[in-house]
This record gives structure tokens, C-alpha cells and sequence, in this order.
């Protein structure tokens, strides 16, 4: 894995508007003046790696609705029946991420955006059409789209008759951009679906979900997290309607982009290499370790502790319910560029990778997307 300078596409920015990523100048969001290099056989061993921790993430999901652990999941138990459901009817999941740390030839779990993960676009297409550009020689791992198109086509005979619907909070480019470009997907794979933001959801007189214009919705895919969800004033009708409205990302998802779970993967898993000690409420004789909320986006009120003293840290409005203790995993660097790999998932199948960059310890929303190839 190496970083390499490289010369921006003449026009570029126009090149990127054209094909939706509207929010490329966001914080200098994406980063087209370098590129990560991989030989091939490192991108089988994230391939690899990525089936593997899904795997056993599947497998904690099994372990918390058998053993009934949603208290330490900080969920309510009013909303066991609708996880329980989606798991055992094995509700449709269009992606996720997994975001990695390889460095020296070692891969590492950080977390896990099974909910709401975004810079799906730029996985997928920006830095697809980059490499054409730059040298259709190499390849990259990114089978993003193709596998999204064939994997809704799938998802079909799995969701409720009438509309699929798509939703995202107002006012925030990049949620709304993903989201349209799933649609795109789903347009493609031959499913009729519309747009609704999600703050003009509601109810009816008879507690089912409809439009701010009164339409039905049978399924709906909302980039919206579950623990948000189940604090809404609507949350006591998602129980209600689980036989008139499917969505998606499913409920059990609650536990996988619930950063307890990193604590049961170790309990779990603890000789995966791929696997880092973590504990609930205290570092457990750890050194040197992320602390990050329960419940957080976008390394908000994350520090990095390295002998007891605090090295970096991020603010933010999260932590309510309590910290987990990771350890520490470094980054690679590159010339003060740290590199945090996002492995996707369609359908659960790994897809093809994402990198963002930081100048600091803590990946956040002021990260750098940069394109990857591999020879």
C-alpha cells in the first residue's frame, strides 16, 4: 500500500458535478491530487478480512436477540419484536461499511457503519470514472455499482407491493446525494421508488406511516440511524406497522452500527487478528485506546489516550450512554496523511474499498476521499 502524488484531471470538478458528487468541495472533501496503490495481493487479503468480520458481526447479532441483551445495547426493549423480526424473516440490507486499519500487512476493525454509511458515491463512481481517466491499465476493487444494480434486482421479491421509498434528513448535501444516487441504483435495477424527506413522515388516523401527501409506504430506505429512530415521537408506531411498512436498513441493524459491538466481537472473537480488545466503561488495563461513545458520527467525542494522557480529541453533542474502550490501532502514514480503508458491503458480500485521510489521529467529517487503484 503506497501513497502517490498524482496530477488533478484537467476540469475535474466539472467531471465530478456531472456525475452527482455535488459536495466534492465540502472541507476539500475529495482529494484528487493523490491516489493509494495496492498490489493485488493486498486487496485479497481486505477482501478476505472484510467477509470474515461481517461474518462474525452476523454472528453477535445471533448472540444478543438469543441472550435478550439489548440493556447493554442501550436499546429499548420495546423494539426487541421489531430487531427479532427483521433478523429472523431476514430483511433486505443494501450495503455497509466496514472502516479498517492495514498497516504492515495487519488489518484491523475500527467500527462498523451498518446503518447509515455515506462516501458511497465516491466509492463507487467518482473514483471508477478517475481511473479510467488516469490509467485503465490497473484495476481497483470496486464492483460497488454492479453489485447494487444486481443485488436490488434480488431485493424485489422481498419487498412489500407499491413504491419504494427513499429518505434523508433536509438540508444536508451529502445524506440527499446518497440517497439519490441509491435511487439511481434502484431505478436501474427496475423498482419503482420516490423521495420523501424524512422529517415529513408521519401517521394517519390508523398509526400507519404515509407521506407528507398522504401516500402510503409499503418500504422505505432511510439514511436516518435506528437509535434516532427509537427516540422519535413516532417510534411507538414502528412495532405497529410491522406488517405494512419494511424498512430499510433493517432493525437489527441497531446492533451492528452500535458501537457495543465491538465490545462482543472481542468477547466473541478474542483471537481474530482481525479483532481489537474493547470494553464498556473503562479501558481494562489498556495503555493505549480510541474512547468512543456508544452512539456517535463522525469521530464526534472521540479521544485517543496513550498512557493515561489525552494525545487527540474530537467535541461534539455524544456520550450519554457511556464509552467503549478500543484499543489503539495506528494508521498508516504518508507523509503526515493518515489512511483509514472503508471495505463495502452489498448485500453482504464484500464489493470494494474507499479511502479517507486525516491529518490528525481521528478520522472525521473533515477527511480527505482519495481514489485507489491496484496492479
Amino acid at each position: 500500500m503506497q501513497r502517490i502524488a498524482i496530477t488533478p484531471r484537467p476540469n475535474w470538478t466539472q467531471k465530478v458535478e456531472e456525475q452527482g458528487f455535488l459536495f466534492y468541495d465540502l472541507n476539500n472533501y475529495y482529494n484528487e491530487t493523490a491516489a493509494y496503490a495496492f498490489r493485488a495481493d493486498e486487496i485479497d487479503a481486505l477482501e478476505k478480512a472484510t467477509a470474515e468480520i461481517f461474518d462474525m458481526c452476523l454472528a453477535v447479532v445471533e448472540h444478543v436477540i438469543a441472550n435478550k441483551l439489548y440493556s447493554d445495547f442501550h436499546i429499548h426493549a420495546a423494539f426487541a419484536d421489531l430487531i427479532e423480526r427483521s433478523w429472523e424473516e431476514d430483511q433486505p440490507s443494501f450495503y455497509g461499511r466496514l472502516d479498517l486499519a492495514y498497516n504492515n500487512g495487519q488489518i484491523k476493525l475500527l467500527e462498523f457503519n451498518a446503518d447509515t454509511p455515506t462516501s458511497l458515491l465516491e466509492a463507487s463512481v467518482i473514483q471508477w470514472y478517475w481511473l479510467q481517466e488516469f490509467d485503465p491499465v490497473y484495476d481497483q476493487f470496486n464492483s460497488i455499482h454492479e453489485k447494487l444494480v444486481a443485488h436490488l434486482q434480488d431485493c424485489a421479491a422481498h419487498l412489500k407491493p407499491g413504491t419504494l421509498w427513499f429518505t434523508s434528513v433536509k438540508d444536508n448535501v451529502e445524506d440527499f446525494m446518497t440517497v439519490k444516487y441509491l435511487q439511481d441504483c434502484a431505478l436501474q435495477a427496475g423498482l419503482a421508488n420516490d423521495f420523501v424527506h424524512i422529517e415529513d413522515l408521519g401517521v394517519n388516523e390508523l398509526g400507519e406511516f404515509m407521506t407528507g401527501s398522504g401516500q402510503p409506504v409499503p418500504n422505505i430506505f432511510k439514511l436516518y440511524p435506528w437509535e434516532w429512530m427509537f427516540n422519535e415521537e413516532f417510534s411507538p408506531y414502528l412495532g405497529h406497522n410491522m406488517d405494512k411498512t419494511l424498512w430499510i436498513e433493517p432493525p437489527y441493524k441497531a446492533i451492528l452500527s452500535n458501537k457495543m459491538l465491538l465490545v462482543y466481537l472481542h468477547k466473541l472473537f478474542p483471537n481474530s487478528p482481525y479483532i481489537l480488545s474493547a470494553h464498556y466503561n473503562g479501558p481494562g488495563g489498556l495503555q493505549h485506546y480510541a474512547k468512543k461513545p456508544v452512539f456517535s458520527r463522525e469521530g464526534a467525542n472521540v479521544s485517543i489516550i496513550q498512557n493515561g494522557a489525552v494525545v487527540e480529541q474530537q467535541g461534539g453533542d455524544y456520550g450519554e450512554e457511556g464509552f467503549i474502550y478500543q484499543q489503539y490501532a495506528p494508521l498508516p502514514e504518508f507523509g503526515g496523511n493518515k489512511a483509514v480503508i472503508g471495505s463495502w458491503l452489498i448485500g453482504g458480500e464484500p464489493a470494494g474499498i474507499g479511502i479517507r485521510e486525516s491529518d490528525g489521529l481521528i478520522t472525521g467529517n473533515t477527511s480527505r476521499f482519495c481514489p485507489h487503484y491496484f496492479a
